[in-house]
């Protein structure tokens, strides 16, 4: 569905405030943003404008991620000490040293000075901000509750990179072991193989037929090294690009959902995650129906058709568990706590508790990492290594024979 950046003109706070939405279409985009067509002020769809215009300031000639999770903390603390919005913003933009994240600070200090809301200067930046925390902002500005929500996104961003951190460190010790072995591969088949070849030529022995085919391979490619290595870099190279199509990566991750064993263990932490960032949403204020609509960018992307049709549902008078029951969105324990949390009144607090009953999930899959498929590689690397060197005596013990 296509994404539109748009303003809107707010009658309660007299100012306009820049968003993104999704809608089908631009005659879509008023309902989508749940606003009226006349306070609709300027709609651009996001293909069509570049990230220069998009984001004047951030970003441009800076590859840097913007510290979202740093700017929280530090900005909660700032602001639990008494310092003023403005004085805050103003102390992290000065201390700040990469010109990116001070282009976008400066942006959103401009923006409050000119007396616009916290949440509508940090909208204005979008590569830079996210829709979840400029709506967590935006439900607790007036409220006097700024700093504890934003202590709370620091929390929930923190455990995001806990757990993408947790799963890297996983597939360090398999992307070595991969390393490593195709480089002894290569030696093998570079180095060793064509000397080899060289000795069994001068016999007259009849080698077996697995032998032949490996040192005639060994003797091309010691022949042609650099064609060799040229081809693998060519063949990485292709590879690269590959991952690099948008529609491609998209069809490959979403095949990692399909596998048995794995896909239900990511389909659980992505579950663990729409609920943290729901509970917080909630918590912080937003209804129901904007935060299942915001959290459709939070979630993996094999499941935000499904948020998108469980915030539809809700949108028709469906009840919240409901929605996301009947969009495989609920596993049978956050089922009946979101259950219970509809009849007590504390929906936030059981969303973030089936959150953190399935946290224990990540340690699961680590552990399905390290026992199932690191061995399965040393095997793999095993056969493939100890067979060439098999090939390769394989002649040589033959000839022992025949001079005994």
């Amino acid at each position: 569905m296509p994404q539109y950046l748009i303003r809107v003109f707010d009658p309660a706070r007299g100012a306009a405030a820049s968003r993104r939405v999704e809608a089908s279409d631009r005659q879509a985009v008023a309902a989508a943003a749940g606003v009226l067509p006349q306070h609709l002020l300027e709609v651009r769809e996001l293909d069509a404008v570049s990230a220069a215009e998009r984001s004047p300031r951030w970003r441009r000639g800076s590859r840097a991620r913007f510290p979202l999770q740093l700017f929280s903390q530090e900005l909660a603390v700032l602001l639990d000490a008494g310092i003023a919005l403005l004085e805050a913003l103003s102390t992290l933009r000065e201390k700040e040293t990469q010109p990116g994240v001070r282009a976008a600070l400066d942006g959103v200090v401009d923006a409050v000075q000119q007396g616009q809301p916290l949440s509508a200067a940090m909208r204005a930046q979008p590569l830079a901000f996210d829709e979840l925390v400029c709506a967590i902002v935006a439900a607790n500005e007036r409220t006097g509750q700024l700093s504890v929500a934003l202590a709370q996104h620091a929390r929930y961003l923190a455990w995001v990179e806990s757990l993408r951190s947790r799963l890297v460190a996983a597939c360090v010790y398999p992307a070595m072991l991969l390393l490593v072995g195709s480089a002894v591969i290569l030696f093998l088949l570079l180095f060793v193989l064509p000397r080899f070849a060289g000795i069994l030529e001068a016999t007259s022995a009849e080698l077996p037929w697995a032998s032949r085919v490996l040192i005639g391979f060994g003797q091309t490619a010691g022949a042609h090294p650099w064609l060799v290595l040229g081809g693998i870099a060519a063949l990485a190279g292709a590879g690269l690009a590959l991952w690099r199509h948008a529609g491609l990566r998209a069809r490959l991750q979403a095949r990692l959902w399909t596998l048995p064993g794995l896909g239900p263990r990511l389909r659980v932490l992505a579950l663990a995650r729409l609920y943290r960032s729901l509970a917080m949403l909630l918590g912080a204020g937003v209804p129901a129906l904007p935060a299942l609509r915001i959290v459709q960018d939070v979630v993996a992307a094999p499941w935000r058709p499904a948020v998108a049709a469980a915030a539809e549902q809700v949108a028709q008078g469906g009840r919240f568990s409901d929605a996301l029951e009947a969009q495989d969105l609920a596993t049978p324990v956050a089922r009946r706590m979101v259950r219970v949390g509809e009849r007590s009144g504390e929906l936030p607090a059981m969303l973030e508790r089936a959150a953190a009953f399935h946290d224990e999930e990540a340690a699961r899959l680590t552990e399905l990492l390290t026992r199932a498929i690191n061995p399965a590689l040393m095997l793999i690397m095993g056969v493939l290594i100890g067979g060439i060197i098999v090939l390769m005596y394989l002649p040589i013990f033959q000839l022992v024979e025949q001079v005994q």
